[in-house]
């Protein structure tokens, strides 16, 4: 089965092969000064959530004990039956993670975060990495929907208009990345291009150097 196939069976509507398809890095997603630009945000540990999540491996984990303290992470939300921004996402993201080579799983860890977890079992997620051929050093995750109500809105993944936070077609397209132990966070597009998000979360690094926008805007 493949990714149109799958997504289309779960949501029980047709999709559009652009959505599902891997994301090449000259795509026109990539080449507005928008989708480049990432906004830089500091947070303190206080404010990241110790909410019980699932792994998509049945691992029981605590978010900020197990998953983000010490490390440099890029977290964002999604679910499995999403026809339209995740597919992309995923794929785009795939890409971020080829960037930054070996190094995921190692001293970089990706997690992607349902935001259905009433259906995303782990189950399902392990389907859905199986699916888009997810490598290892990015975790899927579910858990109770009340703990990740918190960790979204408490991440900054939410809108300020509550109708619009509660439509779930709705829900912001975009990465967060940092260095927990530095206490250094940033946001950037999720169909942005591949590698200036990478770069970005290099720059944050104590020996990083800043993008230049010449090389950014070339």
């Amino acid at each position: 089965m493949n990714k149109r196939d799958f997504i289309k069976n779960l949501a029980g509507a047709s999709l559009g092969a652009a959505a599902l398809s891997t994301i090449p890095a000259s795509s026109s997603l990539f080449d507005s000064e928008a989708s480049s630009k990432a906004t830089p945000v500091f947070r303190s540990k206080k404010l990241i959530p110790n909410v019980p999540l699932v792994t998509h491996e049945g691992k029981s984990v605590l978010f900020y004990d197990d998953l983000v303290k010490g490390k440099i992470v890029m977290i964002n939300f999604m679910y499995a039956r999403c026809g339209e921004i995740c597919p992309g996402m995923t794929a785009n993201l795939k890409i971020v993670q080829k960037e930054l080579g070996d190094r995921v799983g190692k001293d970089i860890f990706m997690y992607s975060i349902s935001l259905e977890p009433e259906h995303d079992t782990p189950e399902m997620l392990k389907a859905y990495t199986e699916l888009f051929h997810i490598q290892p050093g990015w975790t899927f995750l579910t858990g109770k929907k009340a703990d990740i109500e918190i960790l979204r809105k408490q991440l900054g993944f939410s809108f300020s208009d509550p109708l619009v936070d509660k439509d779930r077609t709705q829900h912001i397209g975009v990465v967060k990345f940092g260095i927990e132990p530095l206490e250094r966070w940033g946001m950037s597009p999720a169909l942005g291009n591949p590698k200036y998000i990478a770069e970005y979360l290099r720059w944050m690094e104590p020996n990083g150097s800043r993008p230049k926008l010449a090389d950014m805007m070339g």
